[in-house]
């Protein structure tokens, strides 16, 4: 949708996640597990800035864009996503979270960095309650174990308001969210302010699929006002 309003999409799986090929011991860190949207925004050309947009724990990996590469970012949006602080440690964004019942997830807290795969049930009620069909089938076949790092963002300082801080930040609440519900979006977003909230009010965790037009249409308003 937003190709055919003209926009340029780019959207990378992140290290060991999705098609991606590495296994997640080879993205011992966030670094590396953010390291396909660092390379993707440092291939820019010179002097072009680009809108990124992280759902879920990708907030984290947008935050950590433009920390590291603020002159590079036109904004940041954050989809139903983690949006850190810069008060607190990194992870305590995530820690925060009253965090549901993993349900029929796995969990490995033996191995580093300590990971998940999420389950099925927990995915269907909880993620993609509101979703199509296909879309949660598909879903299923693309899930791998995954980790959130917080040990390894812990051991990283703040993230610092002359960087990220300066960020311009959107955020866009996921009314039917029963992962991040929409409370905790509205407290991140009074600890981190933002130059504006947008609402999808009948969106489930995983907007791009419960509501995409609705989306897209928030994003190509975010491009065209920021970009």
């Amino acid at each position: 949708m937003l190709r055919a309003a003209g926009h340029r999409v780019h959207a990378p799986d992140l290290a060991a996640s999705g098609a991606d090929a590495r296994r997640l011991r080879d993205a011992p860190t966030f670094a590396d597990y953010s390291r396909p949207l660092l390379d993707a925004v440092r291939a820019l050309p010179g002097g072009e800035r680009a809108v990124l947009v992280g759902h879920s724990l990708g907030g984290m990996s947008v935050a950590l864009a433009a920390e590291e590469l603020p002159e590079r970012v036109a904004a940041a949006v954050f989809v139903a996503a983690f949006m850190p602080d810069c008060a607190s440690p990194r992870p305590s964004v995530i820690d925060k979270l009253p965090w549901l019942d993993w349900m029929d997830s796995v969990r490995d807290e033996e191995h580093a960095p300590p990971s998940v795969k999420l389950g099925p049930e927990l995915m269907r009620r909880k993620f993609y309650q509101l979703s199509p069909e296909e879309d949660f089938t598909l879903a299923q076949s693309l899930v791998r174990m995954g980790s959130s790092y917080v040990d390894d963002m812990r051991r990283r300082p703040p993230f610092s308001e002359a960087r990220y801080g300066a960020a311009r930040k959107v955020y866009v609440v996921c009314g039917e969210d029963l992962a991040i519900v929409e409370a905790y979006q509205r407290r991140m977003i009074a600890d981190c302010p933002v130059e504006e909230v947008r609402e999808i009010a009948g969106a489930d965790h995983m907007a791009m699929f419960s509501a995409p037009a609705a989306l897209a249409g928030h994003l190509a308003d975010v491009a065209n006002t920021y970009a």
